[in-house]
């Protein structure tokens, strides 16, 4: 990712909740600010799309973003509650993209909300985010490229305090990491969160012949941006590891087919790679 340019699936993710919003019957969920962070094209497509546009540049993304709207709603909700339920004065959304918790959940109004993303993707973020009022009490930008930044510094300089309590947020993430760089991120984590910390992490569990930090040989026929790869996937019992290992118990572990029937969203049409996903939720030990 370069300067200025965004991330292609931040993009997509954003347009999907902002397809479900109004849409799904799952009563739960409300994504009123995806819209204002979407851009004029991806505007376009989704006033085409609810228009019930039949071109053909348009077929294969219309049915993608309705495969993956429920996947987003079931993922969405199940991390507002875990945001909710931490009830903390400091949230970190590592890989913040295109999420629009911090001008839409009325439960950070206490909160310090440190944005955490590429520069690239930060910057039209950051121009699309003008037009909207925070829920948060404030938010803070914090431009960090894993590939030569520290994130430990980075936070610091920011004014994320080590010893208040923390909820960290990483969501669609951990799939386009490698092993190494998740436990170096699940490090800076732990040295980080003070007692009362929690941490959400979506991440994909492993199909057939997927090991940790080696994608399936599925993934590359299924993964729509060459520059955005997918790099590792997790069983429960790999992750939970990882997670102990950081000085953290989990509290729960549910795929998103156990999370949509729960919440009401519709998985019928979602492929398997979607399918495979996992919310994990857990807590600092000490």
């Amino acid at each position: 990712m370069q300067e200025g340019e965004g991330s292609k699936s931040a993009e997509f993710v954003c347009l999907a909740r902002a397809a479900a919003h109004g849409e799904t019957k799952a009563p739960k969920f409300s994504d009123p600010t995806a819209l204002a962070f979407l851009s004029e094209e991806a505007r376009a497509s989704l006033l085409r799309l609810r228009a019930g546009a039949s071109e053909a540049r348009d077929q294969l993304q219309h049915y993608l973003v309705r495969m993956r709207s429920e996947v987003l709603v079931a993922r969405t909700i199940a991390v507002d509650e875990a945001i909710r339920a931490a009830a903390v004065s400091q949230l970190v959304n590592l890989g913040a993209g295109l999420d629009g918790r911090a001008w839409r959940m009325s439960e950070l109004a206490n909160a310090v909300v440190f944005e955490v993303d590429h520069p690239g993707a930060q910057a039209e973020k950051r121009l699309r985010a003008a037009a909207l009022t925070p829920m948060a009490r404030e938010v803070r930008f914090v431009p960090v490229d894993f590939a030569r930044d520290s994130l430990d510094t980075a936070l610091a300089s920011a004014g994320h305090e080590a010893k208040t309590p923390t909820m960290w947020l990483w969501e669609g993430v951990v799939p386009y990491l490698t092993a190494v760089q998740v436990e170096a991120t699940l490090a800076v984590i732990q040295s980080r969160s003070a007692p009362g910390s929690r941490l959400a992490v979506v991440y994909q569990s492993p199909s057939q012949a997927a090991t940790v930090g080696t994608p399936s040989g599925a993934v590359p026929s299924q993964n729509l941006w060459k520059n955005e790869p997918l790099q590792s996937w997790w069983t429960p019992e790999q992750m939970q590891a990882q997670l102990d290992r950081a000085g953290f118990r989990v509290a729960s572990d549910r795929d998103l087919v156990e999370l949509a029937a729960e919440f009401g969203a519709d998985l019928s049409s979602a492929g398997q790679l979607v399918r495979e996903g996992r919310v994990v939720v857990a807590a600092r030990r000490w």
